[in-house]
């Protein structure tokens, strides 16, 4: 798995399992979350296969991450999971690859969400302000997870082939089918090299012979 996809920063614990407690809290830093809207996303998150959320999972998720200071900046695990969704947007816009195609769909959902401005949390703000989008990747990345690694090491075959020719990564015909052939070589090779490390082309040595 590509290190851009380990879950070195998780999202806040009270958003990763369903909500029993009473729901009180309603915004996050002043602004006020709207039922009808946190309806609409959870429509979303269980077509991208996910649990609903509580207003209360969302405006207390939105207060832990909110950091005293001037700074505007999204925590951590927000920006990783921004790096996750410009990762699906680049697999979709790649016209030479050929996605699986139950990943395709789940891939738009979560591109159209983020680039939208109708969304449940307004991205001007500070911090907290594309925790929705964080919210949506996260939930859909068990289904999207293989795809986008698999993608990723096409990019790195497809550019390292290119390369090798004196050709443009961009300009360079290479499909899925050729990406796959590529690393199937690849895997016969780092098995050949691997009996060769744990073995020796040498016969084996003699016995010795002793004189009694």
């Amino acid at each position: 798995m590509n290190v851009l996809f380990s879950i070195a920063n998780p999202l806040p614990q009270i958003l990763l399992t369903p909500f029993d407690g009473p729901t009180r809290r309603r915004c996050i830093n002043g602004f006020q979350l709207n039922s009808a809207e946190v309806d609409r996303f959870n429509v979303l998150l269980a077509r991208v296969g996910g649990h609903a959320l509580e207003t209360d999972q969302l405006a207390s998720a939105g207060r832990e991450l909110s950091r005293p200071g001037p700074t505007d900046a999204a925590p951590p695990c927000i920006r990783q999971r921004l790096r996750w969704i410009a990762a699906v947007e680049q697999l979709l816009a790649d016209r030479q690859w050929q996605p699986a195609n139950d990943a395709v769909e789940t891939a738009a959902a979560i591109v159209d969400y983020a680039r939208s401005r109708d969304d449940l949390i307004p991205d001007w703000m500070p911090q907290v302000g594309r925790l929705d989008d964080a919210i949506v990747v996260e939930t859909a990345w068990p289904k999207l997870a293989g795809e986008v690694d698999d993608y990723l090491d096409y990019v790195r075959v497809r550019s390292r082939e290119a390369h090798q020719r004196d050709r443009s990564p961009a300009g360079y015909a290479f499909s899925r089918a050729d990406w796959e052939e590529v690393r199937y070589e690849e895997a016969v090779l780092a098995q050949y090299e691997k009996q060769i490390r744990e073995s020796s082309f040498l016969p084996e040595s003699s016995p010795i012979f002793r004189v009694h």
